[in-house]
């Protein structure tokens, strides 16, 4: 449910892509009212022209929350824009990723409550995942206003410090690629193993959906699946000898890409 304050205080949306598009569509499903929203956006879509909010119109004086979801590299053009609010009693809620919470307080003041996020691509279909960590000036009420409204696009989940996204960053944020890699890989073995290659991609596209739906709702671990699965001495038990091989197999390779995508997301933080 969208809180009355953002309700009667407004929500100020700067830059409204992808990622800012699913989450609004998310909020108007639950109640928000597109009159009460104000979006800053040079080149709003279709959907977001036909959607009844104040598009590039003045804002309101003091919005209850502004979500900042411009790229990274527009950051330092956007945020005096939003200076006013800071400082009070908006909550600021980033998506932008690599921008640290402190770069917020050097624009906006160290007073002002700030909630950094980094929420998943698959958060279009609603079934992202998104990583929370607030500033000392974020309240519990305010960290609890940010979960329920990342919510609307997923689960979410809270960090006990912001260094930690870095790795949230290198699990879930690059993770979706991983995947869709996966997919296609997967799609290329079969088909060398004499699949057409639309039946191929077909069959792997619903392995791995159907396989992450089933370890999102099984109580059981991720091992546990994999074991229900392999039968002695059958198919899956030869293919996954191949698959867990200490120095070739999965882990050690997923194990270096995390590692590199953690690392790059260390040095863009880090300017």
């Amino acid at each position: 449910m969208i809180s009355k304050d953002i309700n009667e205080r407004g929500l100020v949306i700067l830059g409204c892509g992808k990622m800012g598009s699913a989450l609004l569509a998310g909020w108007l499903s639950q109640g928000l009212a597109p009159q009460g929203v104000w979006i800053l956006d040079p080149k709003p879509s279709e959907w977001l022209i036909s959607q009844g909010v104040h598009l590039n119109k003045k804002l309101p004086e003091n919005p209850a929350v502004v979500m900042v979801a411009v790229k990274p590299q527009l950051m330092g053009e956007a945020l005096p824009r939003l200076q006013s609010f800071g400082s009070g009693t908006t909550l600021f809620i980033s998506v932008a990723a690599g921008v640290t919470i402190s770069s917020f307080e050097q624009a906006l003041g160290a007073s002002t409550p700030i909630v950094r996020t980094m929420p998943n691509t698959p958060a279009s279909v609603g079934q992202g995942i998104t990583a929370l960590i607030g500033n000392g000036s974020a309240t519990k009420d305010d960290m609890a206003e940010a979960e329920l409204l990342m919510a609307a696009v997923g689960q979410t989940i809270t960090l006990e410090n912001e260094a930690q996204m870095d790795a949230v960053t290198g699990v879930s944020g690059s993770g979706p690629a991983y995947l869709f890699h996966m997919i296609e890989t997967l799609a290329f073995a079969g088909e060398k193993q004499g699949l057409p290659l639309d039946i191929a991609t077909k069959l792997a596209r619903a392995t791995v959906a159907g396989a992450g739906a089933l370890a999102v709702q099984s109580n059981e671990t991720a091992a546990q699946l994999r074991i229900n699965v392999t039968s002695p001495n059958g198919t899956t038990q030869a293919a996954l000898e191949v698959l867990m091989n200490e120095k070739t197999g999965l882990q050690p390779l997923i194990t270096q890409t995390v590692a590199a995508a953690t690392l790059r997301s260390k040095e863009l933080s880090n300017g």
